[in-house]
């Protein structure tokens, strides 16, 4: 037990022997991400259904992994901008009543986001960080699904959507030349509406919780 502990010691002495400066005022860092986008996508109100959906209907959107860029300016030595670069793409299936129904196909999101982040941590040290900050969701070239086509519907449109993001992660240098390990976890905060056509007419809208998780790892340069 004694020698668990004293390796424990050890681990956290090397995390924060100095071998990377701390990020001065002027800096950018780049990170190169893989990301899992874990969205909800729960109906919160049935604005409108011509389609006459069975009660209990409910809807679920899948995950998905993607790559994504973040780009990071200090501001000061301890507080940054930053923003990311990704497109994710998701089904919307049903649940409760309609489960294992497809009700939208291939949606791709553009989350663009801007946080406000400040960074914790001894010099030369990891480095943890908050942030938050407005998003904006544009979705983009998003189909009706098998079920929904089967309905009656033939195309199908969610709103772009403002929404707020909030953020925490660490940054672990790896050497002093700007090189560092990241982990970051974003909640997504947005109400977007879905909206199903029969040619021009509307038959189906939709409200929807998305609230994405958004958790990335990858590396991170300091320039």
């Amino acid at each position: 037990m004694k020698t668990h502990y004293l390796s424990l010691a050890a681990l956290a002495a090397a995390m924060v022997v100095p071998g990377q400066a701390q990020a001065k005022a002027g800096d950018v860092q780049v990170k190169l991400l893989a990301t899992l986008v874990a969205p909800d996508g729960k109906i919160t109100d049935v604005k409108y259904d011509g389609l006459s959906l069975p009660a209990g209907t409910q809807s679920k959107a899948n995950d998905n992994v993607t790559p994504t860029i973040a780009v990071e300016y200090f501001v000061t030595d301890n507080v940054s901008l930053e923003t990311i670069a990704g497109v994710t793409q998701h089904d919307v299936d049903g649940a409760g009543a309609l489960a294992g129904a497809e009700l939208v196909s291939d949606v791709k999101i553009i989350p663009a986001t801007l946080t406000l982040k400040y960074h914790f941590g001894r010099d030369g040290g990891i480095q943890p960080y908050v942030g938050a900050g407005p998003s904006y969701f544009f979705f983009i070239d998003e189909k009706p699904g098998v079920t929904t086509r089967g309905l009656g519907a033939t195309r199908q449109k969610i709103n772009d959507k403002f929404g707020a993001a909030v953020q925490a992660g660490i940054d672990i240098p790896v050497n002093d030349k700007g090189l560092a390990v990241s982990f970051d976890a974003k909640r997504y905060f947005l109400r977007p509406t879905a909206t199903w056509y029969a040619g021009t007419t509307e038959v189906l809208q939709t409200k929807h919780k998305l609230d994405p998780w958004v958790i990335s790892a990858g590396v991170a340069f300091r320039f």
